[in-house]
């Protein structure tokens, strides 16, 4: 109902109950927003929250920690609204819900950051003293620890950001070293010499998760190397052919490899030179060289098998013994030794020629292969990715990951050629490993590093199942089949165990972890850069086995606890091994731990410290980007399963990534990024939240312009509901409470769907599905509320007596809508239900200490109602026409005839004219909704049309009671 205007006689506008509040339309968020923030740090709102629900039922979510280098971005924003929801909503279940928020300070992404400052300044880092660079390093570390703090404070969420958690904190350090010691005291730690995913830009050996793929243009080249020996006579002097697609690894080669069941054909080319190649891989070969054979008649492009120039087939297990010789043979020493032919099962008829060379150097497959049959690394390939000095061939050249030294014109190819050994060279497009950070190509790089092996049994761990999780009892029974299971595990069964026994949301998070986890390498754990927590190990020099004594861990553990990163150190050294062992003896690892084994051990230091008395181990979630499959939580899952057998948390929840409008990635280059901290200036904290909990965060997801103007129609919505609810609930008291089982009908139906809405969020929370969290709050403020009950009850509200039952029952039930209401949004919109609530109680405390509503017991036929609402749309879609050409002006003036069939038991004229908002309401036995414009007067103070009100502008009967009370009341 519209503000009534002013009738003919009298303007009986101070007699009507219209709503009254101070909660304004227009947000005003980001001016709002931050003075609710203050007050906040002000009360100590998250101390209070501690406080309130000290003892009760715990839920840790453990924040993996972001990287402490830049402004936050809008993956930021996401991740960490997702979290802050998770948390309230256990909250406001009334669980002891903390979050302690943290950075991973450590490792390359700062490392590099301080390296470009030194770059632009024209200083060499190497020249400036380890201590002091770390020293810039977690100068600059702090520095986006305090920016990143403030900005994801402004984004409403609540924890405790006066004690986060950094990796670099000298405790933190100190408990990396001793979770690694654990793994060294345990046996579980090697070194070894492997090819590694290596950045030859930052000089350091890379995880998997540190690396992205991208396509790029390679030069493919195919290489002849001329046979010298082999069982099968005739193949003496022909050549056997391999393709590939990194040049610069043939001044490396030391062997050649084939399928063992793979056929291969001999033939000879026009020049009368013959090669060796895969039958199935012939064509292509020679769509690359044109080097196909010819017949007796000289005419080329004759199939082989019709041609005198077809030598012979063989099976790859009969080229056993085969030697052939390096095509640079000649440049003497490394190169001289005959390369012998290996079988490999890795190798196929896909691409290629059927014969794969081997640097045992710059490839896992051919590492594996050629460590079998006794060939070493070659270790030619510097750090830098340039040849070592002393190579025969290109030495001091480089560097390797350049497309120019590998171009079918470059070096390489030049050198092939003119060996006469190059048979073709073209460019070749395919997908390749890049560094995430340096966005350079990375190389495999055999190196000495430090490992853990995936598959050595283990024996100082017990697998923790089912029958141990907290949750036992609640479907989380030990399945007998699980009995014994992994009684002698490896730390990949272990690390696939607890995967069983995680609970994964979505689901799919299982799978690729559980794949990744089966095909994983051993762990490389070693970096060789200065910015980390060192691999504090003593290596014997005459064995080259590392020192194993628990009391010399114990002083390592205790100076880096003293002195940080830097308490390992040379000047150290005796005082660190004490008198039991010469500092002669042995040297000290210079290398840093991989950063994923620091973020990895977060579970130790936060969650078993004490540090944070409220937390504790495992974690009930861990919620990252769906990268952290490969980084996070999977090194949190190997460290865990190392050291307790068991992962360090019972749920893992991933979100998608955020793309821009048009779902592309976003990228400055293309302009299309958004910024969360102008998102705020602009629309407020509150619209990103809502935005972040609406999307489907479990898929890669959209945001722009548009897409937040929609989130702002969500948000006006649900605000304009409270502020009705604010403005129609004024003056109400507890004196004016009516019963549930004294109030209409409609009142129980309302309280009946406000039932079920609060069934669905508490599954909605269960199971974190906050996009139907948000959609089914605002379809029930939009559709149950503003559209039907309000616009049936703003004439009782407005002009009933304020004493009313039907009128007091509205407002009772207005009551516990807001009461429930502003629980469900404290989640969400952190903000505006502060504000809401502290409009209504201003002397209250925050709304965000309150816990989930308790329903109301009622009962309502929903079915009958629901048939009527589906009658009063077909009502309102007949009014609709009439309106347009202004025969009526609303439905107050609509006489209104519905089919008897359509109008469901118990409901009579006068009830369904009021529910209907017409002025009257008849039933026949047509099958159509009739509308004619009612020929009766409207009331000059409520504005129905009515029978009883003798002339336009005069009362009703019940309005003429109220204004008579009003009037002696006066």
């Amino acid at each position: 109902m519209t503000d009534p205007a002013a009738p003919a006689t009298r303007d009986y506008r101070d007699t009507v109950f219209l709503p009254r509040t101070d909660f304004p339309m227009k947000a005003g968020l980001p001016q709002k927003e931050p003075l609710i923030l203050a007050r906040w740090q002000e009360e100590r709102l998250y101390e209070a929250l501690r406080e309130a629900r000290r003892g009760r039922e715990k839920f840790i979510l453990h924040d993996g920690p972001p990287y402490a280098n830049g402004d936050m971005h809008i993956g930021h924003a996401l991740n960490h609204v997702l979290k802050d929801m998770v948390v309230r909503t256990q909250s406001l279940l009334g669980k002891d819900a903390p979050y302690v928020p943290g950075w991973d300070c450590h490792g390359l992404p700062i490392e590099w950051k301080v390296e470009e400052q030194y770059r632009k300044q024209k200083r060499d880092k190497d020249a400036v003293p380890p201590a002091e660079f770390r020293a810039e390093c977690r100068a600059y570390a702090a520095h986006w620890v305090d920016v990143q703090r403030e900005q994801l404070k402004r984004l409403g969420l609540l924890g405790d950001w006066n004690n986060p958690y950094l990796t670099m904190d000298a405790e933190a350090e100190a408990t990396i070293v001793a979770e690694l010691l654990k793994f060294a005291e345990s046996g579980q730690l090697y070194r070894g010499a492997k090819p590694v995913m290596w950045s030859p830009v930052e000089r350091t050996a890379l995880a998997e998760a540190e690396v992205e793929y991208e396509d790029i243009v390679s030069t493919q080249v195919d290489v002849a190397f001329e046979i010298v020996e082999s069982p099968i006579p005739e193949l003496v002097g022909a050549h056997a052919v391999i393709w590939t697609t990194t040049p610069w690894t043939i001044p490396v080669n030391q062997a050649l490899a084939y399928g063992p069941q793979v056929t291969y054909h001999h033939y000879r080319a026009p020049s009368g030179a013959r090669y060796l190649i895969a039958a199935d891989l012939l064509e292509a070969f020679f769509q690359r060289t044109d080097l196909g054979p010819v017949s007796s008649h000289g005419l080329s492009g004759v199939p082989v098998a019709v041609t005198d120039y077809a030598l012979g087939n063989f099976l790859g297990s009969d080229l056993a013994g085969t030697f052939v010789r390096h095509p640079m043979h000649h440049l003497g020493g490394f190169f001289v030794t005959p390369r012998p032919l290996l079988p490999g099962d890795f190798v196929t008829t896909d691409s290629g020629t059927g014969l794969v060379h081997m640097a045992p150097d710059h490839g896992e497959d051919d590492f594996e292969l050629c460590k079998a049959h006794g060939i070493n690394p070659a270790f030619a390939v510097e750090a830098d990715g340039r040849y070592r000095d002393d190579w025969a061939w290109l030495g001091g050249q480089g560097s390797v990951i350049n497309a120019k030294f590998n171009a079918p014109d470059g070096p390489i190819c030049a050198d092939l050629r003119d060996a006469g050994a190059l048979l073709a060279a073209s460019e070749y497009r395919h997908s390749y490993p890049h560094s995430w950070r340096s966005k350079a190509k990375v190389i495999y790089r055999c190196t000495p590093q430090w490992f853990v092996p995936m598959d050595k049994v283990l024996t100082h761990v017990s697998p923790k199942t089912r029958q141990e999780k907290r949750w036992e009892g609640e479907g989380g029974a030990l399945d007998p089949a699980d009995e014994g299971r992994c009684a002698s595990p490896t730390l990949r069964e272990l690390a696939l165990a607890a995967i069983a026994d995680t609970r994964f949301v979505p689901e799919k998070g299982r799978n690729r972890i559980r794949s990744m986890v089966e095909g994983r390498p051993d762990w490389v754990l070693s970096r060789q850069r200065a910015w980390g927590v060192p691999i504090t190990l003593f290596v014997d020099r005459r064995t080259g086995e590392y020192l194993v004594d628990p009391e010399v861990n114990a002083r390592i553990v205790a100076a880096i606890r003293e002195h940080g990163v830097d308490g390992w150190d040379e000047s150290r050294k005796a005082a660190l091994l004490g008198a039991a062992h010469s500092p002669d003896d042995f040297e000290m690892v210079t290398d840093i731990l991989d950063v994923w084994f620091d973020s990895g051990c977060t579970h130790a230091f936060v969650l078993e410290s004490g540090r944070w008395p409220n937390l504790r181990w495992p974690a009930d979630l861990y919620l990252e980007g769906s990268d952290q499959h490969r980084g996070w939580f999977q090194s949190s899952l190997l460290q865990s399963c190392g050291t307790r057998g068991r992962a360090p948390y019972d749920q893992v929840l991933t979100h998608g990534f955020t793309m821009a409008a048009d779902g592309r990635k976003m990228s400055k280059s293309l302009g299309n990024t958004v910024d969360p901290l102008k998102v705020m200036e602009t629309y407020g904290a509150d619209i990103i939240r809502l935005w972040a909990l609406s999307v489907d965060f479990t898929e890669d997801h959209r945001i722009g312009d548009e897409i937040l103007k929609g989130v702002g129609d969500q948000y006006r919505k649900l605000r304009n509901t409270f502020r009705y609810l604010l403005g129609a609930l004024d003056g109400f008291t507890e004196a004016e409470r009516v019963a549930v089982g004294a109030m209409p009908e409609l009142e129980r139906y309302v309280l009946t769907l406000l039932g079920r809405v609060d069934a669905v969020l508490r599954r909605a929370v269960d199971e974190y599905q906050f996009d139907l969290y948000i959609r089914t709050l605002v379809e029930f403020c939009n559709e149950d509320l503003s559209a039907f009950y309000f616009d049936i009850r703003k004439d009782s509200l407005y002009c009933d007596a304020a004493d009313d039952p039907k009128r007091r029952a509205y407002r009772t039930v207005l009551d516990t809508l807001f009461h429930a209401l502003v629980r469900y949004c404290a989640p969400m919109l952190v903000f505006t239900a502060e504000e809401a609530w502290k409009t209504r109680f201003p002397e209250a405390g925050s709304v965000h200490l309150l816990e989930w509503p308790v329903m109301p017991l009622a009962a309502s036929d929903e079915g009958r109602w629901q048939q009527l609402r589906v009658l009063r749309d077909q009502v309102m879609e007949a009014i609709e026409p009439l309106r347009r050409d202004k025969t009526i002006r609303s439905g107050l003036e609509a006489d209104v005839v519905v089919p008897a069939s359509l109008v469901p038991p118990g409901f009579d004229a006068a009830d369904m004219a009021e529910l209907f908002i017409t002025a009257s309401v008849a039933c026949d036995d047509n099958d159509q909704v009739r509308v004619t414009r009612t020929s009766h007067e409207k009331c000059g103070r409520c504005w129905r049309l009515l029978p009883e009100v003798a002339e336009d502008g005069a009362l009703c009967d019940r309005c003429d009671t109220v204004v008579s009370w009003l009037d002696r009341a006066a």
